[in-house]
């Protein structure tokens, strides 16, 4: 069985209307929520063999904060600039083409489609996917490339606003 974690990324800041959609950084909420969330994901043991993040600014600083929080090396973090505004349909794409020798995969990402994504591999949609929410599924297949509709289950759903 593989096992795959998705993270929307912390809350952005939409203070400076001169920065791309791109560009935006991280708000004070989440840079107070990230690593609390971080620590979190830590804590169930949710390391994963390698982590793919969108290059927009605001979810290369959430996969820094969980990439050091997880103690992960360099080398175990990857920019995927096609994760940008990235449909479910081009995520499931990317999973599938990954290496069959990675049993844990994290991606960091966008809405709607990390939430349409985990929607479609448990089969439950779920009632809104806030920032900084982190959702682990097991997935009851042998190959990333077997991915398909309904073949996993959520076993952890978790955002701070559960915590506050």
């Amino acid at each position: 069985m593989k096992q795959l974690t998705l993270i929307r990324h912390a809350k952005s800041s939409w203070e400076n209307p001169q920065l791309s959609d791109f560009e935006r950084p991280l708000n004070p909420r989440g840079q107070r929520d990230l690593p609390a969330m971080a620590e979190r994901v830590r804590a169930k043991e949710l390391i994963p063999d390698l982590l793919l993040y969108s290059s927009a600014l605001r979810t290369t600083l959430t996969a820094q904060e969980l990439s050091s929080c997880l103690l992960l090396p360099a080398s175990h973090c990857k920019d995927v600039p096609e994760m940008y505004e990235a449909c479910w349909e081009t995520l499931l794409n990317l999973l599938q083409g990954q290496s069959d020798s990675h049993s844990r995969l994290m991606l960091v990402g966008h809405n709607p489609g990390i939430a349409e994504l985990g929607a479609y591999l448990s089969g439950t949609p779920l009632p809104h996917f806030p920032t900084s929410c982190v959702q682990h599924l097991i997935l009851n297949v042998l190959s990333w490339s077997e991915l398909a509709e309904s073949c996993g289950t959520s076993q952890w759903f978790d955002y701070p606003k559960l915590h506050r």
